[in-house]
């Protein structure tokens, strides 16, 4: 698992070219379906406008389904003037696992060809500029089960390994789940062990990405 830059949320711009209408909307995606689906989404809204442009890129390392995809469409437009556009955009800015579309409104001016390439391509800038780019660093999530007496040192641990707890336990004992960084999750565990004369150990319920608040 490495890091990787998408949207940071689902956005909307909008830019008048030469009278045409061009609003743009960018999400940020796990899959080729809920890409298509979101484009489906657009479209249904759409339904009257003269050109609904998407294009998406899946990243290549997500195990458990097609990866690194790269798929768009001109939805009418001539042939590489709106859909390889928006997709050189994603990958100008190094995104993924990210779609776009641009619902284009003709205002009765031809643009041409580099015009609409132009066109097309700013408003899918416009579109992640309003979303802003969030990096996806590999995270695992561990669950640590402590006595009262160990869960304030257990607390600085995970502190000072920037971890974030996810949810804690109460009970008999306390058992709380909590995320880290993929590469701080060796020493994590090992100063836990230490820590807590081996009584504590920290197991992995899963792997997962989580945004990086130090990229932002």
């Amino acid at each position: 698992m490495t890091a990787y830059r998408t949207a940071a949320r689902i956005a909307e711009a909008e830019l008048i070219v030469k009278k045409s209408r061009f609003i743009s909307r960018v999400a940020p995606t796990r899959s080729a379906e809920a890409a298509a689906a979101f484009v489906a989404i657009i479209k249904a809204k759409h339904y009257d406008a003269t050109h609904n442009v998407w294009a998406y890129a899946l990243r290549e390392d997500c195990p458990g389904r097609n990866t690194g995809q790269m798929r768009y469409s001109d939805d009418g437009e001539p042939q590489g003037t709106a859909g390889l556009p928006v997709l050189d955009t994603l990958q100008k800015r190094e995104l993924t696992d990210c779609v776009v579309v641009v619902t284009r409104y003709f205002g009765g001016v031809l643009l041409g060809a580099g015009g609409l390439a132009r066109a097309y391509g700013q408003a899918a800038g416009a579109a992640i500029e309003a979303a802003g780019i969030v990096t996806m660093a590999p995270c695992k999530v561990l669950r640590a089960v402590c006595d009262y007496g160990f869960y304030s040192a257990l607390q600085r641990l995970i502190s000072a390994h920037a971890g974030v707890v996810l949810d804690t336990d109460f009970a008999v004992q306390v058992a709380v789940t909590l995320r880290l960084r993929a590469e701080a999750a060796e020493a994590f565990a090992a100063q836990l062990a230490e820590k807590s004369g081996g009584r504590v150990r920290a197991a992995l319920l899963r792997d997962e990405f989580a945004a990086d608040e130090s990229s932002s």
